[in-house]
């Protein structure tokens, strides 16, 4: 058994170890509020969408689609502030607004399993499905700053983590275990940041 898992672990593709090297340093700029952030999420994004099709994870393949398209939004509305444009700053989302999110997120993550499971042969429908609808919402997120991210991305990677061992994909796996440990650090620095942002506001005012 363990000699299998190690020759399968040797096998991933060094696309995808390179896939995963920039998924960590885009994570890693983010934290720091970095705009390059996104040039790393571009392209980690892009080898990612032929290994999650290769694998038969299509809602994850249309996923990594939506990443490119968001990896160039978010680069637009991060970019540092000029004469028009104001640097954007971390915020925060209401309760009612997370609910309504959280549950749009579940009523479409059923539909969207049914519809695999009957229709395609997809691998585990309803956890693809969970992940890619959370994902769209909690990555829009990133790009308004919104500081709930953190919380929203720690569930998603641990449901990710299994789904990736499931595919075999353990670069991958290895990458979401590394993101929960930075996604602690992300998420302190982060509210550090709003909190200085609040006291500031208010010293403003």
């Amino acid at each position: 058994m363990l000699q299998t898992l190690l020759d399968q672990f040797l096998q991933n593709s060094g696309l995808e170890l390179l896939a995963v090297v920039l998924a960590v340093a885009y994570l890693l700029l983010a934290v720091k509020e970095n705009d390059y952030c996104w040039h790393a999420a571009f392209f980690s994004t892009l080898i990612f969408l032929y290994l999650f099709w290769q694998v038969r994870l299509y809602m994850e393949s249309a996923l990594q689609i939506f990443y490119l398209a968001m990896a160039v939004y978010g680069w637009q509305q991060w970019r540092q502030e000029t004469d028009n444009k104001p640097r954007l700053a971390i915020q925060r989302w209401s309760w009612l607004r997370h609910g309504l999110v959280v549950s749009c997120v579940l009523l479409l993550s059923g539909i969207s399993g049914l519809l695999l499971s009957h229709y395609t042969d997809a691998q585990l429908p309803y956890l693809d499905a969970f992940t890619t609808w959370a994902s769209i919402v909690t990555t829009y997120m990133v790009t308004q700053k919104v500081l709930e991210n953190w919380a929203y991305w720690l569930l998603i990677d641990s449901v990710s983590i299994y789904l990736y061992l499931d595919r075999a994909l353990y670069f991958t796996a290895l990458l979401f275990l590394i993101y929960i440990l930075i996604i602690a650090y992300g998420w302190s620095t982060w509210q550090q940041r709003y909190s200085q942002q609040s006291v500031a506001d208010s010293a403003r005012r």
